[in-house]
């Protein structure tokens, strides 16, 4: 029998559950950015002004940017916007897949 090299992790975000594949050095990491992510999104929408899960996702989404190009002296800085941008394209890749999946587990 095969061995699982990156078995699927679930998430859960504003309610929904999510398989996210990742391999087990990046597991608790994923957790801790999904946990984050779902608290962000949350206060969106406990806020009010934002209505619809892919309103609240963008404007999350923005201001964690925002927040990590805004850092304080206290956390390293991230030496260029390519490395952001490298960064950024992996987690949507990594997202796309995962609703991607979802919307398959639906139908």
């Amino acid at each position: 029998m095969s061995e699982v090299k990156n078995p699927a992790v679930t998430v859960s975000i504003l309610d929904k559950d999510y398989l996210v594949t990742c391999s087990d050095d990046e597991r608790h990491d994923l957790i801790r950015s999904a946990d984050f992510l779902d608290k962000k999104m949350r206060e969106i929408r406990d806020n009010g002004k934002v209505i619809g899960a892919d309103r609240i996702a963008v404007m999350a989404a923005l201001n964690i940017s925002h927040e990590l190009l805004n850092r304080d002296g206290d956390s390293p800085k991230i030496s260029s916007d390519e490395q952001i941008g490298t960064r950024i394209k992996g987690l949507q890749e990594k997202i796309e897949q995962a609703l991607f999946k979802s919307q398959q587990m639906e139908f």
